[in-house]
């Protein structure tokens, strides 16, 4: 199978999962904290990891520009860092569920600065549902699932977890080297480049792999927004 056609199996096969049967909550909490820690190993701009022997196959440390980003920036030293250490046993988890987006930050933001709140809404809600329903050459393609695991990895990413979501489409629909993407564009744009850009998903259209890009930015930003809105809170409580 091409890696479009299997990528469409795989989404096919999870449809027809879920309708015969759920995995338990404490089956899809086991599932998160394992693609928590695995986030953690995934190498940007580089070989994507899990610890030798595990080998992607698929290097871009050759490639990688050496931009001078401190010109454009007042603190140099101020970048992404992994919200917990490498080897650490219980990792911290932001369980959206206590602190969402729609039902505490929407309201908060808006309180803040009125009418952002209503303006950062409409676009994320935007972004996330955007779709021509195709997939590279086929068409009357449901995406959401697709969609779904790319938003929701990258909130994984930071330790925030939705307790209706099974993290196992994760692992699923988005191969090792689409991850090492991910963490590239979503932490250290920077270092993109675009052999990064063509290594995933050869088969799709432009549009559809900039629209990825679209998805992991909003993603990045709401989660952000949870982190900082969740503390303004708790200062204002």
């Amino acid at each position: 199978l091409s890696e479009l056609e299997a990528l469409m199996e795989r989404m096919k096969r999870l449809q027809e999962d879920k309708e015969d049967e759920e995995a338990s909550q404490e089956e899809m909490a086991t599932r998160f904290e394992k693609e928590k820690k695995e986030s953690l190993l995934v190498i940007s701009g580089g070989i994507g990891a899990l610890p030798v022997p595990f080998h992607l196959g698929v290097a871009f440390d050759d490639e990688l520009v050496s931009t001078d980003v401190s010109r454009y920036i007042e603190d140099p030293g101020f970048g992404y860092k992994d919200f917990a250490r490498r080897g650490e046993d219980h990792l911290p988890t932001f369980r959206a569920q206590d602190y969402t987006w729609e039902n505490h930050g929407f309201s908060l933001v808006n309180r803040l600065y009125s009418d952002i709140g209503h303006l950062l809404d409409e676009k994320f809600r935007m972004v996330y549902n955007l779709t021509y329903n195709t997939m590279a050459t086929h068409e009357d393609v449901d995406t959401t699932t697709l969609r779904r695991a790319l938003f929701n990895y990258v909130h994984c990413m930071y330790g925030i977890r939705y307790d209706d979501y099974d993290y196992g489409e994760v692992n699923q629909l988005l191969e090792r080297s689409l991850k090492v993407y991910i963490k590239t564009v979503t932490c250290y744009p920077e270092r993109t480049t675009k052999r990064m850009y063509d290594s995933y998903w050869r088969q799709f259209k432009h549009s559809e792999k900039v629209h990825v890009n679209l998805l992991l930015m909003e993603a990045r930003m709401q989660a952000e927004l949870l982190y900082a809105l969740r503390a303004i809170t708790r200062h204002l409580t």
